[in-house]
């Protein structure tokens, strides 16, 4: 396996590199302006969004794009030095059509949509005309295990009624947002051999349905995202039953297929997060003095950017490997693959939090306000330790599948031992 970037990706992310240099940091401050001002998405956005697309840098997450779909069509390797490259501005990805929700959603829709419904949702998705919100987590239940998910979908004739409670949805108070993808359990008993993971839907909601109610844009560690984090009341919501997305009862394992690709594209826009934190920190080092010295003048210091330097490309070794594995059709479901993509997210979500932790302490006060990113990429980073399951879950993944592993060969690493019988039995050398 090689890891080196294909010559299409490298030209790719020097055209990306040079659009957000030219087009997107000098309207950084404007966008923030226009956010605090409650002015949002900016105006100029639709134009940076055309711009983006007239230039061929649109939809670059989805292998399997079709030919006659917009867009780039690029390997999970190849969107992967991309997205670390986008991530180095939290705004830049929606420019490139290529922000989260909505490229899991659109992956949904890619793989299990009817032709009506790609008609009504990919197509305008695709086409950066609408965005889109996928709601599964809910504040009374633990919705790291899908499987305690008490929102119900049940069929009434030719309509499905929804009724309960998401929260943490994000991107649903984006003024774009027209469409959730909701994760339900369905209400009518389910046969007695049917497993716990085959009793969940997924359920096409337009946002503006009669029963949808977003009750509030809810804060992380006191910021509010523009595009929202939201609560949302699901009462008697009645849509037709061809909204209903692949099979009853195929939630879970749509679910599964979403993540996969979904947690490469975090970690990659994290480890852009991590790149910034770092150079921000020691070019800090080097205009910064205490005591008559320079910060890069003390060995603790030195320490903490030589370990981060080190700890952020071991990360990214990772997850490159994951991104190839998911590229690989045999093994995209493989127990290895899936233990990968969970291991990631750990390793995403800690060493942000240390990265940008040892940035903040470099810039001291000034780390802690609004003057840098750096207060705001620690939010994202904490946040990351419980968005799309706590750390706690995808380390019972990993664990199980290495547990798996040692029950397949269990004694034959007795061969490594020697026992004191054996060394009785040995001829003395003379």
């Amino acid at each position: 396996m090689d890891f080196a970037h294909s010559p299409k990706a490298r030209e790719l992310n020097r055209r990306l590199e040079a659009f957000l240099q030219r087009y997107l940091l000098p309207y950084n401050a404007a966008w923030h302006r226009s956010v605090q001002d409650g002015i949002y998405p900016p105006p100029f956005m639709e134009d940076l969004k055309t711009l983006a697309r007239d230039e061929g840098l649109w939809n670059l997450f989805l292998p399997g794009l079709e030919d006659d779909e917009p867009g780039t069509r690029l390997s999970n390797l190849d969107y992967a030095p991309l997205a670390e490259t986008m991530g180095r501005l939290p705004w830049a990805a929606e420019v490139f059509n290529c922000s989260a929700p909505d490229t899991g959603n659109i992956e949904l829709l890619h793989r299990f949509a009817t032709p009506g419904q790609r008609a009504h949702w990919l197509t305008p998705l695709l086409e950066g005309r609408i965005r889109s919100a996928f709601a599964m987590s809910e504040p009374d239940v633990a919705s790291s295990d899908p499987t305690n998910l008490q929102t119900t979908a049940r069929r009434d004739g030719d309509q499905l009624v929804l009724n309960g409670r998401k929260w943490f949805i994000t991107g649903a108070a984006h003024p774009h947002c027209r469409l959730l993808i909701v994760m339900c359990r369905n209400e009518e008993a389910a046969p007695p051999t049917l497993q716990r993971h085959h009793q969940h839907s997924m359920v096409l909601v337009p946002l503006d349905s009669p029963g949808v109610q977003v009750l509030r844009n809810i804060a992380v560690l006191h910021h509010h995202a523009p595009e929202g984090h939201c609560e949302i009341l699901l009462r008697d919501v009645r849509v037709p039953a061809e909204h209903l997305l692949g099979g009853w009862g195929d939630g879970f394992a749509m679910a599964q297929a979403r993540l996969g690709p979904g947690r490469v594209h975090h970690c990659m826009r994290t480890i852009g997060q991590w790149e910034l934190a770092l150079a921000l920190a020691a070019e800090r080092t080097l205009e910064r003095q205490t005591f008559g010295k320079y910060l890069a003048d003390y060995s603790n210091v030195q320490d903490w950017i030589a370990e981060s330097r080190i700890e952020i490309d071991q990360a990214r070794l990772l997850v490159l490997h994951t991104a190839w594995l998911l590229d690989q059709c045999e093994a995209a479901d493989a127990p290895a693959t899936r233990a990968q993509v969970a291991a990631i997210k750990v390793v995403a979500a800690r060493l942000q939090t240390r990265v940008v932790d040892r940035a903040m302490q470099v810039f001291g006060a000034m780390g802690l306000s609004p003057d840098t990113p750096l207060a705001q990429l620690w939010t994202w980073g904490r946040a990351l330790h419980l968005m799309d399951g706590p750390d706690e879950v995808h380390l019972r993944t990993v664990a199980r599948h290495e547990l798996a592993q040692a029950r397949t060969r269990m004694g034959a690493s007795s061969a490594w031992f020697t026992t004191p019988e054996q060394m009785q039995a040995l001829p003395r050398i003379r």
